[in-house]
């Protein structure tokens, strides 16, 4: 591991990413740190045949924001995506959360040890579905209560634990607007560092049932034709995939 001419994937305190002024993740020796009042340096592994570290910084100062730095470079933003999830992993698990003690970081392997109990401490991320649900040439999508950037969306939410993905399908459906799917497909998966999801992507097929809506995380739902289907202005979310999917069809 050399510590010369490293990337450096430095976060505020908001999760944001310090950026050069030519929007570049800075290449540089270590000493460039001195300019920061750095919490915690961790190494993570190599980005174009260079080591690269995580930095956590004690800083309010505005840096970018991942969301910005989807649109300024996709490749940028996919590593960010990792250092990001590395970083609050890293402070969350300084402690065991079983007996209280320090814990240390085991050599080989990116996860936690306590060296009073023995517990480990992998990353943790939290599985989650996006479902694009088909009736014929319509979809449906529904308008979220905390989802305050786009009118309408898709059905989503996370696994719960002792359930499969595919379950989680049903359940969040018939959850949050009372109607049952069949003939579930997979569509692909992406990291979702919003904060700290696998976002599993599915289109299904509309079986029986009348829309009803939780009103709490969904306050409407209803079927849309294609030429109302509201453009977001970006693909950052595996949301665009499920949606031109449809579109072409």
């Amino acid at each position: 591991m050399n510590e010369e001419n490293s990337y450096y994937l430095i976060f505020n305190k908001k999760r944001e990413l310090f950026l050069t002024e030519d929007n570049k993740i800075p290449l540089v020796d270590n000493s460039f740190l001195s300019n920061f009042n750095v919490n915690f340096t961790l190494f993570i592994g190599s980005y174009k045949n260079q080591d690269c570290f995580v930095v956590n910084v004690d800083d309010d100062v505005e840096y970018t924001s991942l969301r910005d730095v989807y649109e300024i470079d996709k490749d940028t933003y996919q590593i960010a995506t990792r250092g990001v999830l590395i970083n609050d992993w890293y402070q969350l698990n300084q402690y065991c959360g079983r007996c209280g003690t320090k814990t240390v970081i085991k050599k080989n392997s990116m996860s936690f040890i306590c060296p009073e109990c023995g517990s480990n401490f992998h990353g943790k991320i939290q599985p989650a579905v996006i479902i694009a649900i088909h009736n014929g040439d319509k979809l449906l999508m529904a308008r979220h209560s905390y989802n305050t950037t786009v009118r309408y969306a898709l059905i989503a939410g996370f696994v719960e634990m002792g359930e499969s993905i595919e379950e989680a399908v049903q359940r969040e459906v018939k959850e949050e607007v009372g109607i049952s799917v069949k003939n579930i497909q997979y569509m692909g998966s992406q990291p979702w560092p919003f904060p700290n999801s696998l976002m599993c992507a599915f289109k299904a097929e509309y079986d029986s049932g009348e829309i009803e809506v939780d009103g709490n995380e969904i306050l409407k739902a209803k079927w849309f034709n294609k030429d109302e289907i509201e453009d977001i202005g970006t693909d950052i979310s595996i949301y665009s995939v499920l949606i031109e999917d449809f579109l072409k069809k």
